[in-house]
């Protein structure tokens, strides 16, 4: 069965929430992010970020099941931890699309969904006038004890799609790791491009 990438609005959005919250737990459990998931934080997150005014939420369809998602919105929605290393730099967040998460089942990967949630995320991006996206990666050392054997970034195809770190620009989000007792805060590296 092919799979169908499209945006979700109105009540389906609702109606997905729990499985959007799921599928952001079991993705961002492996590294790069290690991430210990909460599924009532996930599914306030998500709520959240889906009533931010012109947001996205796109999510990749097998059959009925929800195997894949990327949302966006508009940098000034965001909160200030996110505009904050923007607006120190004079970088206008009105103009700018951020693109949140993007996460998509390992069995699904390798099929140009990842290039259809970037598609959808910036013609919705140009739609609202922004002249720039970016997004926010974790920064991981190479020899980061939890790396698997054969892991490879996305860095290529990010910088396939236009998209490059801008130097200097970081910050942090704090998020419990596996094996952490609390959360800890974590370097991201932003990555923008012109739209």
């Amino acid at each position: 069965m092919a799979i169908e990438v499209r945006p979700l609005t109105g009540a389906e959005i609702g109606a997905a929430i729990d499985d959007l919250a799921g599928l952001r737990i079991a993705v961002f459990a492996d590294f790069p992010y290690l991430y210990a998931g909460d599924p009532a934080y996930e599914r306030d997150y998500l709520r959240e970020f889906a009533a931010a005014p012109d947001a996205v939420l796109v999510a990749a369809f097998d059959g009925a099941r929800i195997v894949g998602a990327a949302t966006a919105s508009p940098m000034a929605a965001q909160k200030a931890e996110f505009r904050a290393p923007f607006e120190a730099r004079g970088i206008d967040t009105a103009a700018l699309f951020y693109f949140g998460e993007s996460v998509l089942l390992a069995d699904y990967r390798g099929r140009g969904i990842g290039h259809a949630f970037f598609d959808h995320r910036e013609a919705r991006a140009r739609a609202c006038g922004a002249g720039s996206a970016t997004f926010a990666a974790v920064i991981r050392p190479a020899d980061h004890p939890a790396r698997p054997a054969g892991y490879r970034p996305l860095d290529a195809f990010w910088t396939g799609r236009g998209y490059a770190p801008v130097p200097g620009l970081v910050t942090e989000l704090a998020w419990q790791e596996h094996g952490e007792p609390d959360e800890s805060p974590k370097p991201m590296q932003y990555w923008m491009r012109r739209l």
